[in-house]
C-alpha cells in the first residue's frame, strides 16, 4: 500500500527510487571499493605526540560577561536599517519587562551567539586533527573543529553550529565557521537579537592573551542583516579548581518533572508550557498577568 501510494504521487515516486537505487548501489559495493573511499585513519603515534608543542588550554574557560556587556555598548553590530528597527522593536520591548526571549525549547544558541553572549564556561580539548570544545550549559553545546587539513564541503549540511574549519598559526588557532542554519540567531543578549537569514560566515583567532586568559576575535559575515562585517572580541578566564569543573547539564529536563507512574515507578512527566517554556507549578506563571 505504501509503495503503491507513492507511485501515484512523480515527485514521492522519484524520492522513492532513488532512495531504493542507493541502498541497493551501497549493499553492492565490494569491500575492496568501500576500503579505498577517504576514511579517517588512525593518528601515528608522531601526531599524539605533536599535540605537546600545541598551546595549554586545559582547564575550564569562564567568560568575562561585564566585557559582553561593555562590548556591545561600544562596538554593537552594524545592522542594516531593517535590521536596526527590528533590534530597536526587541530593545524596547525588553526594557518593558516583556522580553521576547530567543532561545525557547532548549535549542542550542548556535554560532556565533555561543562565544559571543554565553554566560557559560566551556572546556576545550586536543586530539589529532581536531578541537572539541565542550560547553557547560547543555548536552547540545558542542563544537567540533577539525585540524586536519580538510577543506569545507562544497555543500555542507547547515547545522546549529555550522561547520568549522581550523588551522594552527603559531600559537593561533583560526576557525572558519560555515554551514550555520538561517534560523540560528546572531544575538547580543538573550532577548536581543536576529536570525542571520543565511550565509553567516564566522572567523575566529583564538589565543593566549595572558596565562590564564583567552581571547576570541571574530569576524562575523551575514549579508542579510549586517551592512559590513563585524569585528569584536569576548574574553574568557581559565579556572583549574574541582569546584569549576564542569558537570552535565540538560536544558530539556527543566521541562519534564519526576513522579512516578501507575506501576510506581520513576518516570518524567512533561510540565505544561507557556510560549515556549515550561511553567513550573510551585512558581508564579509570569505569563498569567498579560491580557
Amino acid at each position: 500500500m505504501i509503495f503503491a501510494s507513492l507511485c501515484r504521487q512523480p515527485m514521492r515516486r522519484l524520492a522513492f527510487l532513488s532512495l531504493a537505487i542507493g541502498v541497493a548501489q551501497i549493499a553492492l559495493t565490494p569491500a575492496a571499493s568501500l576500503a579505498a573511499a577517504p576514511v579517517n585513519l588512525p593518528p601515528a603515534p608522531a601526531a599524539w605526540t605533536a599535540l605537546a608543542s600545541l598551546p595549554d588550554w586545559s582547564g575550564v574557560w569562564v567568560p568575562n560577561v561585564t566585557d559582553q556587556i561593555q562590548q556591545m555598548a561600544t562596538n554593537p553590530p552594524p545592522w542594516t536599517s531593517e535590521a536596526a528597527q527590528k533590534i530597536q522593536a526587541l530593545v524596547a520591548a525588553e526594557k518593558a519587562g516583556a522580553p521576547k526571549g530567543l532561545f525557547i525549547d532548549c535549542l542550542p544558541e548556535g554560532m556565533p551567539s555561543w562565544m559571543l553572549i554565553s554566560h557559560n564556561s566551556f572546556e576545550a580539548l586536543f586530539t589529532p586533527g581536531r578541537v572539541t570544545f565542550l560547553g557547560e550549559s547543555d548536552a547540545n553545546r558542542l563544537r567540533r573543529i577539525y585540524t586536519d587539513g580538510r577543506a569545507h564541503q562544497p555543500d555542507p549540511d547547515p547545522s546549529f553550529h555550522g561547520e568549522s574549519i581550523g588551522h594552527w598559526q603559531g600559537d593561533t588557532l583560526v576557525i572558519d565557521t560555515i554551514g550555520v542554519l538561517p534560523e540560528v540567531y546572531l544575538a547580543v543578549s538573550e532577548a536581543v537579537g536576529l536570525p542571520n537569514d543565511g550565509d553567516l560566515h564566522v572567523v575566529e583567532r583564538i589565543h593566549l592573551a595572558g596565562p590564564d586568559i583567552l581571547h576570541d576575535d571574530l569576524e562575523i559575515t551575514a549579508p542579510h542583516i549586517l551592512a559590513a562585517p563585524w569585528k569584536t572580541t569576548r574574553i574568557y578566564y581559565r579556572q583549574r579548581t574541582r569546584q569549576a569543573e564542569i558537570i552535565e547539564g540538560v536544558c530539556l529536563q527543566g521541562a519534564f518533572k519526576e513522579s512516578k507512574d501507575a506501576a510506581g515507578d520513576a518516570v518524567f512527566q512533561p510540565r505544561p508550557q507557556v510560549d515556549g517554556n515550561p511553567v513550573v507549578e510551585d512558581r508564579p506563571n509570569p505569563s498569567s498577568s498579560k491580557p
